[in-house]
Parts: C-alpha cells; sequence; structure tokens
C-alpha cells in the first residue's frame, strides 16, 4: 500500500472540493484549480476529506493474487507488490498533486529570489518585473495568469500564486536569465540557495 496514497486529505474550512469522474475542482480564497488524474485512480469526497484509491477492479486483482499465493503456502505479496505497477506509481502522485493544489487554493505558495550583482535590481512595471541584469537592455518578464509578482526591495523578487507547478516553474525562468556564477557568486538565487563557489586564477 502507498505510505502517501493512502493517506486522507483534510479539506481546510473556507475551501471548496468537488469530484467530476476523474476530474478534482478546488475553490479557495486564494483561487481555484483543477485537476484531472489517471484512469487507474478513484477520487472519493467524504465529508472534509478527500481520498485517492486504485480503481476498484486493481485492488481486487491485487487481493486475489495475495490470496491465491496464500493458497500456494507462499509468502504472500504486499498490497503494493500485488497492484498493478502503473497504479501503484500513479497512486501517491496522484495523491501529492491533489493535497498541493487544495492547499495552493487555500494558503498559496511562494518564492522568493535574490539578485546578487553590482547593478542587479528588480523593479515592477505594473503587473510585471523589470530586471537589470548587466545587459545592454533591461528583461521585462510578464506575469502570468495566476501568479502575482512583488519586488520590496530592489534585489528581490516574490513570486506568488496557488499552483506550485506554476510559481516553480516563473521562479525556474526568471533564475535562468542570469544563473548565478562560481566566481563571485553574481546572479539570481533562490533566497536561502547555497552557490559553491570556486577559486579563480592566481597570479
Amino acid at each position: 500500500m502507498s505510505r502517501i496514497g493512502k493517506l486522507p486529505i483534510e479539506i481546510p474550512a473556507g475551501t471548496t472540493v468537488t469530484v467530476e469522474g476523474q476530474t478534482i475542482k478546488a475553490k479557495g480564497p486564494k483561487g481555484e484549480l483543477s485537476l484531472t488524474i489517471a484512469e487507474v485512480i478513484t477520487p472519493k469526497l467524504e465529508g472534509n476529506e478527500l481520498t485517492v484509491t486504485p480503481r476498484d477492479d486493481m485492488m481486487k486483482a491485487a487481493n486475489d493474487r495475495i490470496e491465491a499465493e496464500k493458497a500456494r503456502g507462499k509468502r504472500p505479496p504486499t498490497l503494493a507488490q500485488a497492484l498493478d505497477p502503473v497504479a501503484r506509481t500513479q497512486w501517491g502522485t496522484a495523491r501529492s498533486r491533489a493535497a498541493n493544489m487544495i492547499e495552493g487554493v487555500s494558503k498559496g505558495y511562494e518564492k522568493t529570489l535574490e539578485l546578487v550583482g553590482v547593478g542587479y535590481r528588480a523593479q515592477m512595471q505594473g503587473k510585471d518585473v523589470k530586471l537589470a541584469l548587466g545587459f545592454s537592455h533591461d528583461v521585462v518578464y510578464a506575469a502570468p495568469e495566476g501568479i502575482t509578482l512583488a519586488s520590496s526591495k530592489p534585489t528581490e523578487v516574490v513570486i506568488s500564486g496557488a499552483d506550485k507547478q506554476v510559481v516553480g516553474q516563473v521562479a525556474s525562468e526568471i533564475r535562468k536569465y542570469r544563473s548565478p556564477e562560481p566566481y563571485k557568486g553574481k546572479g539570481i538565487r533562490y533566497a536561502g540557495e547555497y552557490v559553491r563557489r570556486k577559486e579563480g586564477k592566481k597570479k
């Protein structure tokens, strides 16, 4: 049995979750998101808890295999071993993605980037952020739908939104404009990121 997949997801107050076939929809203070999970997994909503389990026929097949091994006098496999490999891998994944979605619409996600380097600056331009990164031109990054960019100080960019994957993707794209270099550590880095430094050439 999947140690992650079997855990129920508690729905916080102020968040509404609905299940329509393979699609889970969540609506909360931070926005509205939907997730379509694999056909081998069945989502169930009971009270204020959401659970995901492998399809009934796959669970039955796994239990039959366990009983068959017992009847032969052999050591029976665990449920995870007896379960179809596709269902086994998708079980924990579906649960994690659903939990991230529900947490996203209720609390939201945030990533902070730091600009390190002489003259490296961030400045808001409406909803977008303008970055001075030592190029011959400034870089303007347009905020995708559902993402909020903020810069409370010139050397910091804060990305926030309900979708964990999109928040991480935006942070990665901005960081890629000027990844930290290993000699002086200049560039855009995640807050708290350790940049491994190299020793420069000696004269």
